[in-house]
Parts: structure tokens; C-alpha cells; sequence
């Protein structure tokens, strides 16, 4: 690893949507906190049939969000104070949909609205990952491009061989090519 092996005293909001590659994002989510950094995860519901918050809480010693109806440690509203906490959020896999959503200004589950609300206050890291066709869709791009625009960063997607069988681009990017990013962000 070429980044400094130090992230103390930085916070990181970590998003995890619903793909096969959340299994890079618990990589990544044990690299940032071995680095140092507090790591708060928040995962939408598909995100949960991959891999469960469990596996999150054990690896960052932290409670992780998976709903806006969940009681919180604090009375502020958690998607604010989540918000408010991180110095970056990462969206790892970034979907088609939370893409989406973000571009639409849509916020109809926690980590759009989280998403939403960070975009006015936060940088934010996208690490997009899909089937190459989705990739490849108009839309998306179109979508993705916006987000630039807006100040949202990427990081890939990669090519190579996915999950479906497809060979070409929408892999997402490795853990330690997002952590790259992170301390990039985190410490620019």
C-alpha cells in the first residue's frame, strides 16, 4: 500500500448497495478502520442479501444503519447525523439505481437519502459496479456525468471478467484502489 498507513481522527460514511462486489466493500471497510479511520456503515436492503451488517459491525466495531426507521444513539435525525459525523462518504458498489437516484435528487430509502443529504456538505467517493451492458446504458453515463458535474467523485468501474460471466467494463474498483481514493480525499 503506497498511502499513509495512518487515517486517524478521520471519519468515513461507507454505502453499501445491493451487487455481488459488497464483498470488496467489507475488504475496504477493514482496510480504512485498520488505517485508522471511523468507519460507519449504512447498507440498503438488497445490499443485505449479500453480505449482513454483521459482517460490517465486526469489522469496524460499529452499529450499522440499514433503515431511516431505526432508533439512534442521538435525537438528531440519523441521516443528518450520520452525515454530519463524516469527513467523506463512499458509495461501494455504487448501482445503477443509487446512481439514479442520486442524479434524480431521489431519496427514498436510507442511503439515497443519506446520499442526498451529503451532496450539499460532503465529498463523495462512487465506486460504480454492474452488469457491462448496464455500464455501457446511455443512462447511466448520462447519469454518471451529472454526478461529476455536481462534484461527485468516481473511482472505475474496472473491465474484466463479472460476476455474471460478462467479460468487459463494470467491475468495481479494488479495495485498495478505493482506499487510494479515500486518503486522496481525506487528506488533499
Amino acid at each position: 500500500m503506497n498511502a499513509p498507513m495512518t487515517l486517524d481522527g478521520h471519519e468515513v460514511l461507507l454505502a453499501v448497495t445491493g451487487g455481488i462486489a459488497c464483498y470488496k466493500a467489507a475488504a475496504l471497510a477493514s482496510q480504512l478502520t485498520q488505517a485508522g479511520a471511523g468507519v460507519t456503515v449504512a447498507m440498503t436492503d438488497a445490499a443485505t442479501r449479500f453480505v449482513t451488517p454483521l459482517t460490517f459491525q465486526s469489522l469496524t466495531g460499529r452499529p450499522v444503519y440499514t433503515s431511516l426507521w431505526e432508533s439512534v444513539e442521538r435525537y438528531d435525525p440519523q441521516h443528518i447525523a450520520l452525515v454530519d459525523r463524516a469527513e467523506a462518504m463512499v458509495i461501494a458498489p455504487a448501482t445503477a439505481n443509487i446512481i439514479g437516484k442520486m442524479a434524480s435528487g431521489i431519496a427514498d430509502d436510507l442511503v439515497s437519502t443519506l446520499a442526498m443529504t451529503a451532496m450539499a456538505s460532503t465529498r463523495i467517493l462512487l465506486a460504480p459496479a454492474m452488469n457491462t451492458n448496464m455500464w455501457n446504458n446511455p443512462v447511466v453515463l448520462s447519469n454518471v456525468a451529472r454526478l461529476t458535474e455536481l462534484g461527485v467523485d468516481t473511482i472505475g468501474p474496472n473491465e474484466g471478467r463479472l460476476a455474471c460471466g460478462t467479460v468487459g467494463a463494470g467491475r468495481m474498483a479494488e479495495p485498495d484502489e478505493i482506499f487510494g481514493a479515500v486518503v486522496a480525499l481525506l487528506t488533499e
